[in-house]
């Protein structure tokens, strides 16, 4: 299925996406009792609802870094020994329908197009054999940067964790549908040129991995989000640097699951 969110309920797309069976009120309540109790309501002109991201307001937003090897040499670094996590909260997912708001003052934006995986059972410290039976679906992300911020210092909040900074949908593909998350080809293209172009094959830490990773330490809830690592191709990594401007239009495809896409607005 696909299933998209927006203000007042969620539900799944028809075949040809021209309109959308509402299952309640709460993509995260559906997906913490498993589906129990839900009933269908009478299809909805697809293009009379405002599509948010899937999960609008997601308990847990775990970033993974430098997960491409190709985007760790592109950025001067190492490939990481284990994950390299941190965090953005639920005020930086807008969705598909959305702007980028760029603060004032702050500059150097960066996309980053990245596969997410949406938890739909709880994992506290999972092995990997059994880490994706805990994945309701996936989703597209863009995990856009303000570099500039990123690195004044070693830590990286301030330029991630920005309001509006993590775009996500257009809509969740359960599980069942994607037999191999490993194998999804993922681009970023800007006003229409490619900038990134990848498969999430070249991942250096899996989905199953990443799942067992986290919840070794942190316990995933229904709903949480992993954003898992964008491939080379940034626009902090060209010569010279190629950052968004206002008015740049993002797209993230990634097969099987679909396209995201976002304007950035600069605010004055």
């Amino acid at each position: 299925m696909k299933l998209v969110s927006w203000d007042g309920g969620f539900g799944r797309l028809s075949d040809d996406g021209a309109s959308v069976v509402p299952m309640g009120a709460s993509l995260v309540d559906w997906l913490a009792t498993g589906g129990d109790g839900h009933t269908d309501g009478a299809p909805v002109d697809r293009s009379t609802l405002r599509l948010t991201a899937p999960v609008p307001r997601p308990g847990k937003v775990v970033c993974i870094g430098v997960n491409y090897r190709e985007h760790a040499a592109e950025m001067g670094r190492e490939p990481p020994p284990v994950p390299t996590v941190f965090a953005k909260w639920a005020n930086a997912v807008v969705g598909p329908e959305d702007d980028v708001v760029v603060p004032p003052g702050v500059g150097s934006i960066d996309y980053e197009a990245e596969l997410a995986v949406v938890i739909g059972r709880r994992a506290s410290r999972v092995d990997r054999n059994a880490a994706r039976d805990h994945v309701a679906g996936y989703s597209c992300a863009n995990d856009v940067s303000s570099r500039q911020r990123q690195f004044e210092t070693t830590q990286w909040t301030m330029g991630k964790a920005v309001d509006t900074f993590l775009p996500l949908g257009p809509h969740l593909v359960t599980a069942d549908e994607i037999p191999d998350p490993q194998a999804l080809a993922i681009r970023c293209l800007v006003n229409g040129e490619v900038r990134q172009s990848s498969s999430t094959a070249l991942m250096i830490f899996g989905v199953a991995e990443l799942v067992e990773f986290v919840s070794s330490m942190i316990t995933l809830e229904p709903g949480d989000v992993i954003s898992t690592g964008t491939p080379p191709g940034v626009g902090a990594a060209m010569t010279p640097p190629r950052f968004l401007a206002g008015g740049d239009e993002v797209v993230v495809e990634i097969d099987g699951i679909g396209a995201l896409r976002n304007t950035i607005r600069i605010e004055a």
